[in-house]
């Protein structure tokens, strides 16, 4: 009986260290907590204005170029009224560069009729002058002022064809390319004021759902503060931070399986997308008395393989994690 009793007890010490020893040989499983996470975009004015007007409120589903709110701003719209009167100014003032007015160019055109009977005058009379100075029956002083008199119309004759050139063609290149330069300037100015009139307009940069609505009515609002939060429920991921020793050999592409929580415990399989250590800040600090090193802290990302309904920002998730 005794015999029967001690073998009992030596198979019930080798059944307890066979179990011991097999569980020892287990890879050890921690339960890591992660968050959902998504994309999220903070919608701003880049001018200041007045909200006169908004369309969507918190939990409001939008697409992308939907328009979000609209600013009142007066001073703007003078800025534009002004610039487009300096583009017109420009424009006429170049207008007026490349133009002559044509009463000019008909004075111009009777004044080289004038100088061309003027030197056909001089001429005959040079002609005969020239001749009678052969014979001897003319002095040569009489000669000597019909020649300046002929000179002195050809001269007058190139003077009004050069006016009339002048008069035809307007300014010179110089003037023209200085009014060509101002009236570019006047629409890239004008240009300018409606660019910032357009953001008078609040549109949505992407589709998803409005989480947040700081625009109030008739509230005046300055450059670049978020009037609008937008996250994209089609772009959801999981972040956990795991300690560098808790890594083993995982690397991007790997699949894994969560539990949601807050969605009954769903089951939901997962791809690692993103690995990256964190700042200093996130470090694991060791203390000189265990004589351990800092272990860093790494971000893993993981988006779901199958698109899961009821997912949500700021969510809980776990998973069963076995360091290799």
């Amino acid at each position: 009986m005794q015999k029967k009793r001690l073998s009992l007890i030596v198979a019930i010490i080798i059944v307890m260290v066979i179990v011991i020893i097999y569980f020892a040989n287990q890879p050890s499983t921690i339960i890591l907590q992660g968050e959902v996470e998504s994309n999220r975009v903070d919608v701003a004015a880049r001018v200041q204005g007045r909200v006169i007007q908004f369309n969507y409120d918190v939990g409001d589903d939008v697409k992308k170029g939907d328009t979000l709110l609209t600013l009142s701003s007066p001073a703007l719209l003078a800025q534009l009224a002004t610039a487009e009167a300096q583009l017109n100014v420009a424009i006429a003032s170049r207008d007026t560069t490349y133009s002559t007015r044509p009463e000019t160019i008909d004075v111009q055109k009777a004044q080289l009729d004038k100088a061309k009977s003027d030197l056909a005058l001089a001429q005959a009379s040079y002609d005969r002058i020239n001749r009678l100075v052969k014979n001897g029956t003319v002095s040569k002083q009489n000669y000597d002022e019909s020649f300046n008199q002929y000179q002195a119309a050809v001269k007058a004759y190139e003077a009004a064809k050069a006016n009339l050139t002048l008069a035809e063609n307007g300014s010179s290149i110089e003037q023209k390319k200085l009014a060509d330069t101002q009236v570019e300037q006047s629409k890239a100015a004008l240009a300018q004021v409606k660019a910032d009139v357009n953001e008078l307009t609040l549109v949505a940069p992407i589709s998803g759902q409005i989480t947040t609505r700081v625009a109030e009515t008739g509230q005046l609002y300055s450059p670049g503060t978020p009037l609008y939060s937008i996250i994209d429920l089609n772009d959801i991921w999981f972040t956990f931070n795991l300690r560098e020793d808790l890594l083993g050999n995982i690397k991007v592409g790997d699949k894994f399986q969560v539990k949601v929580p807050a969605l009954n415990n769903q089951v939901i399989d997962v791809k690692v997308t993103v690995l990256n250590a964190l700042g200093q800040y996130a470090n694991w600090q060791a203390t000189k008395a265990t004589g351990d090193f800092d272990l860093k802290t790494f971000e893993m990302r993981a988006k779901p393989i199958n698109k899961v309904a009821g997912l949500r920002p700021g969510m809980s998730v776990t998973t069963k994690w076995q360091p290799h």
